[in-house]
């Protein structure tokens, strides 16, 4: 699917074309990532970026990529070592 947007030029910050799509569609998968409407394959498939880069970009961002209550990772490790 291709989405067509205007973007004023000036916000382009000196990037190329191709920088500026890059950097939507990261922002783009981050976000969506963040509001659980894609998991983590799918934000990298949208992003266009490896898993480990993908990673790297939630980190920087503050974005957590595991989402356990305490009680889920005590229940978690309980199975594991039963």
């Amino acid at each position: 699917m291709q989405i067509i947007l205007d973007i004023p030029e000036q916000l382009a910050l000196e990037k190329s074309l191709p920088e500026v799509g890059a950097t939507l569609k990261l922002y783009a998968a981050l976000a969506m990532f963040q509001a659980d409407k894609l998991y983590a394959g799918a934000a990298t498939e949208l992003a266009g970026i490896s898993r480990h880069d993908f990673m790297a970009a939630c980190k920087k961002n503050h974005i957590p990529t595991v989402n356990y209550s305490p009680e889920d990772l005590h229940a978690e490790l309980e199975g594991l070592l039963h």
